[in-house]
């Protein structure tokens, strides 16, 4: 099962596309400290102009000029009420809950996996059973026919093992069907073709010792939980983000200009400047208010939200902890079933030949042997799925937990790739 889960963790699209909205995420960082830094423009300008003028007492003056010149201007922020480091703080807070929903679907992606996993092993025993039936009762059938024609038994029996044979038949199909299914469900989550799969074995080495310690490590490291709470953060940050629009903004403004031919034929210009720029906000028509009002319920709703993903948390890690008890009893139970429908249906048989059992009995019994032992294979495969839903129900379902022989994903390289880059458009190679 290893080997499936490592494959599921490289190559599953859902969990790369997840990754690649971390890196997204991983750009508003730069773009937030893009604040501190200074903003550079360069102008250029070309023209015509003609210019006729009558001079006073006679005559015309008439000048044709090419006016052209450049610049350069350079403008830095010194004082933006506190925008910019909000943003920066926000950027990262985004970042952190990237990260956390990603370790979400990473779980997600390892159980639907492991569960697709242990669907085909099931359905895979199931077919063999049931098709095993079919031979059984097919020689069943030979059997009746025989003893019918000795005089044995009537034709009733005959009927029976007849229609009891039918009734495996059509078994075998549904099974054949359903294990078609969870082979295209395992293409899906893993990536392969399921092909000599190893039997399955449950992780409950890596559950903790009880359920309140259970409890307790999921609502403080539960992905999801973390997410939500680096979501209100962000929230809270952005009303301050918001907020800054109502304060001052100072800055410096420094320019260089060349100018040709800007008055008369020849002409050369060349100025350079420093200001100190200052702008007051007095009245934006009440967006900025509005949109501080908005920033503040978005807040409110994040810290909501982080009591619901809290109780979510707690309610599957009870309901999967329960399931995987009760897995581990149904195995124990599914077991006895099993010896006992074998004990039954061989004595069932050395009665049916003294003449003390009908076919009808024979058949019975074979068919509750069937039963037992697919309720064993269901039992063995809930078994597996359920520690391994309990391990990511408590949030700590990962490839590192797993020990996979897979390239763990680093999902800060591509951060600190970017996060200081101060141009250049070619996308680093984070993955």
């Amino acid at each position: 099962m290893d080997a499936a889960l490592a494959r599921a963790y490289v190559s599953n699209p859902t969990l790369n596309a997840e990754r690649a909205s971390v890196r997204v995420t991983n750009e508003s960082v730069p773009q937030a400290l893009s604040g501190y830094r200074p903003r550079i423009t360069a102008s250029a300008d070309i023209g015509a102009s003609i210019t006729d003028a009558r001079i006073p007492g006679g005559g015309n003056s008439t000048s044709r000029l090419g006016p052209r010149g450049a610049g350069v201007q350079i403008d830095q922020t010194l004082f933006d009420g506190g925008k910019t480091r909000s943003a920066v703080s926000q950027a990262e807070s985004q970042v952190l809950g990237a990260r956390a929903v990603l370790r979400n679907i990473e779980q997600n992606v390892l159980l639907d996996a492991a569960t697709s996993y242990m669907n085909v092993l099931r359905d895979t025993a199931i077919l063999t059973l049931n098709r095993n039936n079919v031979e059984v009762l097919d020689e069943q059938v030979r059997q009746t026919r025989g003893r019918f024609e000795a005089g044995e038994v009537t034709t009733t029996d005959v009927a029976q093992s007849q229609a009891r044979l039918s009734q495996a038949q059509s078994q075998a199909i549904l099974a054949e069907s359903n294990l078609k299914t969870s082979v295209a469900r395992y293409r899906q989550n893993v990536g392969a073709e399921p092909r000599q799969l190893a039997p399955g074995r449950p992780v409950e080495g890596l559950l903790p010792k009880s359920l309140p310690v259970a409890l307790s490590a999921a609502l403080t490291s539960h992905p999801a939980v973390i997410a939500s709470l680096h979501g209100v953060d962000a929230a809270e940050l952005q009303v301050k983000v918001t907020q800054a629009d109502l304060y001052p903004v100072l800055g410096v403004r420094g320019t260089v200009q060349q100018r040709y031919d800007e008055d008369t034929f020849g002409d050369r210009v060349r100025s350079a400047g420093v200001f100190g720029t200052l702008t007051i906000p007095i009245y934006e028509g009440g967006q900025v208010y509005s949109r501080t009002r908005q920033a503040k319920e978005t807040a409110g709703q994040r810290r909501i939200e982080v009591d619901t993903q809290r109780d979510t948390v707690r309610a599957a890690v009870v309901s999967a902890w329960g399931s995987n008890e009760a897995a581990k009893a149904q195995i124990t139970a599914a077991q006895s079933q099993v010896r006992a429908a074998e004990t039954a249906l061989s004595g069932v048989r050395e009665e049916a030949k003294a003449g003390q059992r009908t076919t009808l009995d024979v058949l019975n019994a074979q068919q509750e042997l069937v039963i037992a032992r697919s309720s064993l294979v269901t039992a063995q495969r809930d078994r597996v799925v359920a520690s391994y839903t309990a391990l990511s129900a408590i949030g700590r379902l990962s490839a590192e937990t797993l020990g996979l022989k897979a390239e763990i994903y680093n999902s800060r390289r591509h951060y600190d790739q970017v996060k200081g880059l101060l141009w250049g458009t070619q996308t680093p190679d984070g993955r």
